[in-house]
């Protein structure tokens, strides 16, 4: 039979070959590396940049480095960047404005060529989350045609969990620690007694083209079926849970409830979990001018439904109260996000709960939501 060439098994030797094989490519690999006590996402040139030996300590309001005895590359769950951090850029220029000597104004649009990436380490939640963006940015009527260009040219290696952080709940959202579609390459990492490898996968043709240019071997039964048992594992092992009921009626079936009151009296309406969370998509326009007033620029910029000024109209802000503006975040990223893009907001990593500075956790909320429905003291609010 003809060997598969879509699957094999590589080693830590084929990992810094694979970051080598995509920057002689062309591209810029970006990968987890430790950082100012941090893994943080960044350009990478060799494997020796990744976070081996390194995991984390996670809880709400939580994060701390680990050392780990078996030398692991990905056995951390989720920093505090997501890749949308380099498909759509937290501030971008659009175009600037220049007064010739005539005095006339000149617009040129901003054109610098996107970025080719190459991201190394992607979570299945994060591939997950890539995707809802893809649905919003580039799915609908209204293209954002640079991130379809940055996302276009994107290649993308995935790696499935197998040790999830204590604030993970894919699984609750319909995921799982296992890899969909959507992936370059994926990898599963194995550290036991056969030593320190990688189950590798092509899920494209380019994806088959640079696995067959990597120092590798055919896959095995062993390094295969313990790879899949890893990932099963992971799946009952996730730190946290939301309730098992349809979120989109507990959101529309709560607007009233108390416990609102509750979250908004510890919320710092700070906007973390709008600037951690890998599918906030919000952006405003700010403009800028030097001191001649010779020259302009337009800026976007990542905005958050936390702001004051997000909502803000001529007569003042729709949501002028950190109440109602937790309650939009949260009702928007688990329930009208299905009215809108047809799918969650939410994609279970857990961010919002560990970089919340005083530790408000999405799913307790959701959980506290539905006791009270369930007591019969939430209220909904009819549509208007």
């Amino acid at each position: 039979m003809p060997r598969d060439r879509s699957a094999a098994v590589i080693g830590t030797d084929g990992l810094d070959a694979l970051i080598r094989v995509l920057a002689a490519g062309g591209r810029t690999v970006i990968g987890p590396t430790v950082r100012d006590g941090a893994i943080v996402l960044a350009e990478i040139a060799g494997g020796d940049e990744l976070p081996y030996g390194w995991g984390v300590e996670l809880e709400a309001g939580h994060y701390r480095l680990r050392p780990r005895d078996d030398g692991a590359a990905f056995a951390h769950s989720a920093g505090p960047q997501s890749w949308k951090t380099y498909l759509h850029p937290q501030r971008e220029r659009q175009w600037t404005a220049d007064r010739g000597a005539d005095g006339a104004m000149t617009v040129t649009e901003d054109d610098t060529p996107p970025s080719s990436y190459a991201f190394l380490g992607v979570r299945p939640c994060d591939l997950r989350a890539i995707a809802v963006q893809d649905r919003v940015l580039s799915g609908g009527p209204h293209t954002d045609s640079r991130y379809r260009a940055r996302r276009e040219r994107a290649f993308l290696v995935a790696v499935e969990c197998t040790e999830p952080g204590a604030t993970c709940f894919c699984t609750s959202m319909g995921a799982g620690p296992a890899a969909e579609p959507g992936y370059d390459l994926a990898l599963t990492e194995v550290v036991d007694a056969g030593g320190h490898r990688f189950w590798a996968r092509a899920g494209s043709e380019e994806g088959a083209a640079v696995l067959a240019e990597l120092p590798r071997r055919p896959t095995d039964g062993a390094t295969e079926t313990t790879a899949r048992e890893r990932v099963a594992e992971a799946a009952d092992r996730m730190g946290r849970t939301m309730p098992e009921v349809d979120l989109r009626l507990l959101m529309r079936d709560t607007l009233q409830a108390e416990r609102w009151h509750d979250v908004a009296s510890r919320c710092l309406t700070c906007g973390n979990c709008t600037m951690a969370c890998p599918t906030c998509f919000c952006t405003t326009a700010e403009d800028v001018t030097d001191l001649t007033g010779d020259h302009a620029e337009r800026w976007r910029r990542w905005e958050s439904c936390f702001d004051l000024e997000f909502s803000h109209l001529p007569g003042g802000p729709v949501r002028a109260s950190g109440h109602s503006r937790y309650r939009q975040w949260a009702t928007h990223k688990l329930g009208t996000w299905y009215d809108q893009f047809g799918s969650s907001g939410c994609v279970g990593c857990g961010r919002c709960i560990v970089w919340c500075p005083v530790g408000i956790d999405i799913t307790e909320e959701a959980h506290a939501l539905n006791e009270e429905r369930a007591a019969g003291t939430a209220q909904g609010e009819a549509p208007s």
